[in-house]
């Protein structure tokens, strides 16, 4: 997995995706800001925007600001801003590994489907918490791997195509969990037969 593996995989998947996984992952957008818990007026990172999909879930009454890696994804992320003439939607092409905002520059973060794109996820984190305000509240929902045998079997026969794929098969949430130093508030199942995890944790100050 590299930069212009995840590029061009994304690449493909831009005109598509929202027909594709709009409605697969729904269930874990809508539960992750479901459970944000916003303030008026609070700024909210959304890094892996993709193609903005979650971005009319949001309160108007707070700001959002949505990166991703993917120029193509963001040009379909453009439809989601539009009518948001008070700068309150914003979009940037960035590499979450290595942001270019300032230390404690929002009060949440948003994490969607990420964890198991990036190159390296223990990085990404570290600039989330950088970026993350001491105290505030970071959301990832993702799919981490299951012990169960035929899920397992899945994941096993996906490994060898994942820069294909464009994100990893196989990841271990115990693992990701050890290596961030996150405050776990909760964890809970979401979308379909809960194969996927939503993390609501507290950035250490």
């Amino acid at each position: 997995m590299d930069d212009q593996a995840i590029i061009k995989a994304y690449k493909r998947y831009a005109g598509n995706y929202d027909r594709i996984f709009g409605k697969v992952f729904e269930h874990g957008r809508r539960a992750l800001i479901g459970k944000m818990n916003f303030a008026p007026g609070q700024r909210i990172l959304e890094v892996g925007v993709g193609t903005g999909l979650s971005l009319p879930l949001y309160p108007k009454d707070v700001s959002v600001v949505g990166i991703d890696i993917s120029p193509h994804m963001l040009w379909y992320a453009r439809n989601y801003t539009n009518g948001n003439g008070d700068g309150s939607r914003s979009l940037s092409l960035m590499d979450a590994q290595s942001m270019s905002f300032a230390d404690n520059s929002f009060d949440k973060v948003a994490v969607m489907y990420v964890v198991t794109v990036v190159p390296e996820p223990a990085k990404m984190m570290e600039e989330i918490r950088r970026v993350c305000k001491p105290g505030g509240d970071i959301f990832v929902v993702n799919h981490f791997s299951n012990p169960h045998l035929i899920p397992r079997m899945v994941e096993t026969v996906m490994l060898p195509f994942k820069s294909l794929l464009g994100f990893r098969p196989r990841f271990s949430l115990e693992a990701f969990l050890a290596q961030n130093p996150l405050q776990v508030v909760e964890t809970c199942p979401v979308n379909l037969l809960g194969y996927w995890t939503l993390i609501h944790a507290r950035n250490a100050s």
